[in-house]
C-alpha cells in the first residue's frame, strides 16, 4: 500500500495552510497556542468563515453542501486546522448528528437542520450518557413516550459537553422498554429550550466549566423529530460512534503539541541548561513521537481503505484509533508538566518575565485525563477490537 501524498494532494495541504494564514484571527491563534479557552461567539464567527468558504462540512455529500473531497483531503484538512491550530468544526453537529440526520433522516429534516448546522445557527449538543450507562450505554433509562402526536421526555443525561451554550441536543431515548435493551431505543432531536429542560454545570478537575448535566422533566417533542425508525437508535448511535472515535485520534493536535514542547523544553532550564538537552527527556520525547507517527501511519490506512467499508456501518478499526490517540494526547501533557516542573503549579506566571505564563499546561495535563474514557473507554474499544477486529 502506498501512503505517500501525490502532488495534488500536497498542493491542497498547502492551499489549506495558504486560507488558514489569511482568515484565522491572529488573537484566536495567540489564544489556542497558549492553550486558553475560546469564548462561544469566537468559534462561532470562525466557523462561520469556514462556512462561507464552502469548507465547514466537508465530510458531508456535495449534495447536502460538501465539497467531495477524497478521504485523504478530508484527512489533511482536520490535520492542518489541529496543527495550525484553528478550531475544528463542532463535532456534534458536524460529525455527529449531521450524518444521521443526512443518512437516516427525514427529507424535511434535512432540508431544515443540515443547513443551520453548517452555519452554526444551531449548537448541538449531545445526549447518550446517562448515571449508571456510559459504558453500557444500552441500559439508559431515560424514556419517551408516545402521546398523540408528542414524545414526553422524562429522564437525566450526564457529562453533556457545552450544554450551556446548546440549542439542541440529540438524545437516545427508551420507547419500547419491553424489548432487549438495545432493540427498544429511538434516536430523537430535543429543541433545549423546551420546557421542562435543566441544566446544571459540572466543574472539572482543571477547575473548568465544560460539561453538564441535563434533566429532561415531562418535555414534549414534536413525533417529526424522531430520526428515522422508532426502536432503531442503536443502529444510529452506532453509525455515529464509529465517526466520533475516527475523531478522537487527533494526529494534529498532538503534532502541534509536540512542536510545543520542543519550543519550551528548549528555553526552560533543568541543572543548568535546557530540558531538551537532557539525554532522559530525549529518549521519552523520541518515544512519544514514534508513537504518533505509527498512529498517522493507522490512520492513513483506516482513509485508505475506507471506500470498502460498508457505508452506514462504524469500522471497527476506529476502536484502535481512539486508543493510541488518547494516550498519545496524554504522553504529550506528561511531556509538558516534565518540561516546566514546579511552574506547573497554576497560580500565576513563572516568576522570571522572560518565561510565558505555564498554568495552562497544568490544566490541558488534568484535563486530558478523560479522553481515555470518553467516545468509549479503552477498555470497552478493546473489547470490540477483540470481537470485530481478531474475531475472537
Amino acid at each position: 500500500m502506498d501512503l505517500a501524498f501525490t502532488n495534488e494532494e500536497r498542493a491542497f495541504r498547502e492551499e489549506v495552510r495558504q486560507f488558514l494564514r489569511e482568515t484565522v484571527p491572529p488573537e484566536m491563534r495567540r489564544k489556542l497556542v497558549e492553550g486558553a479557552q475560546l469564548s462561544k461567539d469566537e468559534m462561532v464567527a470562525w466557523w462561520r468563515i469556514l462556512n462561507k468558504k464552502g469548507w465547514c462540512v466537508s465530510q458531508w455529500p456535495k449534495e447536502y453542501g460538501g465539497t467531495g473531497w477524497t478521504s485523504v483531503q478530508q484527512y489533511i484538512f482536520k490535520e492542518e486546522l489541529q496543527m495550525y491550530p484553528a478550531p475544528v468544526p463542532l463535532a456534534f453537529g458536524v460529525a455527529m448528528v449531521g450524518p444521521v440526520i443526512y443518512t437516516f433522516g427525514s427529507e424535511t429534516q434535512k432540508k431544515h437542520y443540515l443547513p443551520r448546522i453548517a452555519n452554526m445557527d444551531d449548537w448541538w449538543c449531545q445526549g447518550f450518557s446517562e448515571p449508571g450507562s456510559g459504558s453500557d450505554l444500552a441500559s439508559l433509562k431515560t424514556k419517551a413516550e408516545r402521546k398523540g402526536d408528542k414524545y414526553v421526555i422524562n429522564g437525566q443525561k450526564t457529562w453533556t459537553t457545552l450544554a450551556q451554550y446548546a440549542d439542541m441536543i440529540f438524545c437516545l431515548c427508551r420507547t419500547d422498554p419491553t424489548a432487549k435493551k438495545q432493540a427498544g431505543i429511538s434516536f430523537i432531536l430535543v429543541n433545549m429550550k423546551s420546557r421542562g429542560i435543566t441544566v446544571r454545570p459540572i466543574q472539572t478537575i482543571d477547575g473548568g466549566h465544560e460539561i453538564n448535566e441535563v434533566f429532561l422533566d415531562d418535555v414534549e417533542v414534536p413525533v417529526e423529530n424522531l430520526v428515522g425508525e422508532e426502536n432503531k437508535g442503536w443502529d444510529y448511535a452506532k453509525f455515529l460512534l464509529g465517526n466520533e472515535r475516527t475523531g478522537i485520534a487527533r494526529v494534529g493536535v498532538s503534532k502541534e503539541r509536540l512542536r510545543r514542547i520542543k519550543e519550551l523544553a528548549s528555553k526552560f532550564k533543568s541543572g543548568g541548561r535546557p530540558v531538551l538537552e537532557d539525554p532522559a527527556f530525549r529518549e521519552r520525547l523520541a518515544a512519544c513521537e514514534v508513537e504518533l507517527k505509527a498512529l498517522e501511519l493507522t490512520q492513513l490506512r483506516v482513509v485508505a481503505d475506507e471506500t470498502k467499508h460498508e457505508k452506514g456501518k462504524p469500522n471497527p478499526a476506529s476502536s484502535v484509533l481512539k486508543i493510541k490517540g488518547s494516550e498519545i494526547q496524554q504522553t504529550t501533557t506528561e511531556l509538558l508538566m516534565e518540561v516546566i516542573g514546579p511552574f506547573a503549579a497554576p497560580y500565576g506566571e513563572h516568576p522570571d518575565s522572560s518565561y510565558e505564563a505555564t498554568d495552562w499546561i497544568a490544566q490541558s495535563y488534568f484535563n486530558n485525563r478523560k479522553v481515555s474514557i470518553y467516545g468509549g473507554s479503552n477498555e470497552i474499544q478493546r473489547n470490540i477490537i477483540t470481537k470485530a477486529v481478531l474475531g475472537l
